[in-house]
């Protein structure tokens, strides 16, 4: 990263790191949201579902406002965290997080979930038979063959999570070196009179990250169902 200015560089790598930590945060409970709305039929699903993917039709500044009314210093949420365990959300970098996770969390459940759905539950269903519990099932027969969708889904998230910006400004606001993600340093730069060409390379930067986990995410989801199709076959 030697041709990146120090500004570029903080900025890069505080998107990456907020980045990953909202696809770690989202990753086990989306895997079970898309597995209950995949495999479960209850009264409510519609409403669970919508909700789920609420944060893709919301306008990402209502997101960052409701984040900040729960999990701020005096929200009900971030006062009990601040007050039991002395952990702070609002205007930190971990707010960011907590707001990519939350706007990247319908893209992950949906990917997962299409993916569950082509699972063929016939062999789930013989692996119970066979003694498995519906976890071993899950852990053995559906995630295995359900991977190259979590994959994608988890990339696309992470993606996502990188290019996030109305609810990271309105949670965490756009702090240097705390909060300034990748997004905000180039909003940044938009408003300053001699800040084009700055802006004009945060714009490239960006855009090669976020293109290279898309490609990043369509090659290793080929690779991986090639290698299940073959394993398959073999079998």
């Amino acid at each position: 990263m030697s041709w990146l200015t120090p500004f570029e560089r903080e900025a890069l790598l505080l998107s990456l790191k907020v980045a990953l930590v909202a696809v770690a945060i989202i990753l086990p409970p989306g895997l079970a949201t898309a597995w209950l709305l995949a495999r479960r039929d209850f009264r409510g699903k519609s409403l669970v579902d919508g909700l789920v993917h609420l944060p893709l039709v919301l306008p990402p500044v209502v997101v960052g406002y409701v984040l900040l009314v729960l999990m701020g210093r005096n929200g009900p949420v971030g006062g009990w965290l601040h007050d039991v365990f002395g952990v702070t959300f609002a205007f930190d970098w971990k707010g960011a997080a907590i707001a990519s996770a939350v706007v990247a969390f319908p893209l992950l459940v949906r990917a997962v979930r299409l993916s569950i759905e082509t699972v063929d539950r016939g062999l789930e269903d013989a692996a119970r038979t066979l003694g498995a519990g519906p976890w071993r099932a899950f852990f053995t027969v559906t995630l295995p063959l359900a991977a190259p969708g979590v994959l994608a889904g988890a990339l696309l998230a992470f993606a996502r999570s990188l290019s996030e910006f109305g609810a990271t400004i309105t949670f965490v606001s756009n702090i240097p070196g705390r909060t300034q993600t990748l997004p905000l340093a180039l909003y940044s730069l938009t408003q300053s009179p001699d800040g084009g060409h700055g802006a004009f390379r945060l714009c490239v930067i960006a855009v090669v990250v976020a293109l290279g986990a898309l490609v990043a995410s369509e090659s290793l989801a080929r690779r991986l169902a090639r290698r299940l199709g073959q394993g398959a076959r073999d079998a």
